[in-house]
């Protein structure tokens, strides 16, 4: 294990630790469904048990995850595409925005009360921060990009068009399933949270299959999975 051991005066191993976490963030599942799916496989924990495990673990593998990822992901500055998809919190309206660069990689999500100059400036300045400037920049036609583009000096990166933007209106859609089995967000912090760590599994998970042989395919899930449980350990 590392230094200080994340694991330490917890009674489940580290593994079924991981294996709920996967569960819940990976898959459309509710927390009572990770619960019974790890009753099948004997393992006896209550659903208040995952919640705690996603809440304590989540958001330290997907912060591992991303320091190895931004380390390979030199590609990322080319293009990015940028969108963003209004989700309602005890029935108000918020703004999940989303970068994701030409390979389908989700780069940055970011919540918002708001879709004007100074949300797209804060979402923008908090991606490049991470990432780097691109060479372009695909959005829709929201001024609000325009404007904060502008002023950080990016005006003439942005590209806008029909169709161009699939890539980052495509990213949403596992997001979209996992809103609908949660049965939606009860805090604005607990959607960034939950977005944030949504997304980093997705793109350590995601294989494009589409691509791929089904021998490819087979050898890229395994590596994945086994990165997955390597995961703070040495």
């Amino acid at each position: 294990m590392t230094k200080s051991d994340p694991f330490k005066g917890f009674h489940s191993s580290p593994e079924i630790i991981r294996l709920a976490v996967m569960l819940y963030v990976r898959f459309p599942l509710s927390l009572r469904n990770v619960e019974d799916l790890l009753h099948e496989r004997g393992v006896d924990v209550s659903h208040e048990t995952v919640r705690y495990w996603w809440h304590r673990f989540g958001p330290m593998f997907a912060s591992e995850m991303r320091k190895r990822r931004i380390e390979g992901m030199k590609s990322s500055r080319w293009r990015w595409h940028l969108d963003e998809v209004f989700v309602k919190i005890n029935g108000e309206r918020h703004y999940l925005w989303r970068a994701v660069d030409n390979e389908g990689e989700v780069l940055e999500s970011f919540v918002t009360k708001t879709r004007d100059r100074r949300a797209a400036l804060k979402f923008l300045k908090k991606a490049m921060r991470k990432h780097g400037q691109p060479e372009v920049i695909v959005t829709d036609k929201l001024r609000s990009y325009g404007a904060a583009l502008k002023e950080i000096g990016a005006g003439t990166r942005q590209e806008t068009g029909r169709w161009m933007n699939n890539r980052a209106e495509n990213s949403h859609l596992p997001f979209r399933r996992r809103e609908r089995a949660m049965l939606r967000f009860r805090r604005m912090r607990s959607l960034q949270k939950f977005a944030a760590v949504h997304a980093s599994v997705s793109n350590h998970f995601n294989q494009e299959r589409s691509l791929s042989s089904r021998p490819i395919f087979k050898a890229n899930r395994a590596a994945a999975l086994a990165e997955w449980r390597g995961l703070c350990a040495e």
